[in-house]
């Protein structure tokens, strides 16, 4: 992933980057050309803290299509002679998913782009994967011959092919071609790939070096220490195969771990320790963040924030003030389950983080949750801040969500400008409180409820507010 540099949040870039619908409106009513080149920036230097859970490629096609923007820019990005060098994914992925829905919009030069590349790019998968949900069969099946080409006949070339096939987030174009009749030595080596990784993946299934019936407590505790380097969060796991084998004669050589063990074990026993609420795992949590590595930290952090009880929120109200990590998970834990009375808590976290750590901190997501959870009206005004600063599409979803209930002016406010936002979340939001006095409102209530690319939710939101018939507002 690129580190994009996030422009100001008050600039056409800096909305755009973001993903905030105050950034198409922007752009509709801006020099086109200076907007094009924005819009273009976004889409060839992709601007997301989190690619795999932040949406933007639906609110960047709809964009290139209210502006009529040419494809021009995204042609050169995905056949520079970088494309041949640097076969990182997300070099290219955000813009061949915009080319997807622009395609599904009827933009022919898009569909023409994506069998381009699909057929000649490093990232040929990801383009097949968007043709596979919008493409029609006949140009799938013209795509068999230069896919298959890129896997030598070899062992070694057959073998990355099965895993291919196998992994294939799509399985569409690969059906195709293995029921083809019309080129019967292509589908006879794709029907193979596909029987090659199903034979693996079993395989894989049937040699498992996992737990075993029968372990004991040192065995379990052995197995996440020689995996605990390679394999993030194997306590979670050990930690079940714990419960599984431990008895109540056990417990002393848990605690042990829990208090001095090796990473893997002392990570182990605390998950362990926390799921069944001993008496003196929060002893044992605070003397881990104080003396562990960074792994028995984290998995101390994530045992205390998971613990239920009351004990565990009467514990939280203690550590709030902590200026560690225990500290935040205190607020965290206040902010999920504490109650009313927990409110200045909850609101003093989220204050002095947005101060320490600025608007993008993790720990935000659930402060902000909390925020609106308890409905603090006096956080308002932080949890607008944060919504205009985060560079997270989903961390300002949730400040609009919180927003929604503690900000009397947020449906005529920001509640407007979420209808256009690039996550769907955000826009449902939107649909269920934005005032309806506001034409632009009526009018993009009336296009989500058209727009077959829109989400379910979004439009059920929307016909909640409008009716089945948009044309009845």
């Amino acid at each position: 992933m690129f580190d994009t540099v996030i422009a100001p949040s008050g600039t056409l870039l800096g909305l755009l980057q973001r993903g905030r619908g105050d950034g198409t409106l922007h752009a509709l009513t801006a020099p086109r050309e200076e907007a094009l080149a924005a819009l273009d920036q976004c889409v060839l230097s992709d601007p997301r803290h989190d690619w795999q859970v932040e949406n933007r490629s639906l609110y960047y096609a709809r964009l290139y299509l209210d502006l009529h923007g040419e494809l021009d820019g995204i042609e050169r990005h995905l056949f520079c002679a970088a494309d041949i060098l640097d076969d990182d994914e997300t070099r290219t992925g955000l813009a061949l998913a915009v080319l997807g829905h622009l395609a599904s919009y009827g933009r022919g030069d898009a569909l023409l782009l994506l069998r381009r590349y699909a057929a000649t790019g490093s990232n040929w998968a990801w383009a097949l994967d968007e043709l596979a949900l919008r493409d029609e069969d006949a140009g799938l099946r013209a795509l068999a011959g230069p896919v298959l080409a890129r896997f030598p006949r070899t062992p070694e070339g057959e073998a990355e092919l099965a895993a291919v096939v196998r992994d294939a987030f799509e399985p569409r174009p690969w059906r195709l071609w293995a029921d083809d009749p019309t080129r019967p030595e292509l589908a006879e080596r794709v029907r193979g790939a596909q029987e090659r990784g199903s034979f693996a993946q079993w395989q894989r299934q049937l040699n498992s070096s996992g737990p075993r019936p029968g372990w004991s407590v040192r065995a379990v505790f052995d197995w996440a220490e020689e995996a605990i380097g390679r394999t993030a969060g194997l306590h979670v796991p050990a930690a079940r195969c714990l419960t599984a084998v431990a008895t109540p004669e056990d417990r002393a050589e848990i605690v042990l771990a829990a208090r001095a063990g090796s990473d893997g074990a002392r990570s182990t026993a605390l998950r362990y320790l926390a799921d069944a609420r001993d008496p003196q795992v929060l002893e044992l949590i605070a003397a881990a963040v104080s003396d562990g590595s960074r792994i028995v930290v984290d998995a101390a952090v994530d045992a205390f924030e998971r613990m239920g009880g009351d004990g565990a929120v009467g514990q939280a109200r203690a550590w709030v003030g902590r200026p560690d990590e225990l500290g935040a998970a205190a607020g965290r834990v206040l902010a999920c389950r504490g109650g009313a009375d927990d409110a200045g808590l909850v609101l003093g976290a989220l204050r002095e983080t947005v101060r320490g750590e600025g608007p993008d901190a993790a720990t935000l997501w659930t402060l902000v949750d909390g925020a609106g959870r308890l409905g603090i009206a006096c956080a308002a005004p932080v949890l607008r801040h944060v919504y205009r600063e985060t560079a997270s599409s989903h961390l300002r979803g949730r400040a609009a969500r919180a927003l929604a209930v503690t900000d009397p002016s947020f449906a005529a406010g920001f509640a407007v400008e979420c209808l256009w936002d690039c996550e769907e979340s955000t826009r449902e939001v939107a649909a269920r409180h934005a005032e309806t006095g506001d034409a632009r409102v009526v009018e993009q209530l009336r296009r989500l409820a058209a727009d077959p690319a829109e989400e379910d939710e979004v439009q059920t939101a929307v016909r909640s507010r409008i009716g089945p018939d948009a044309s009845a507002v």
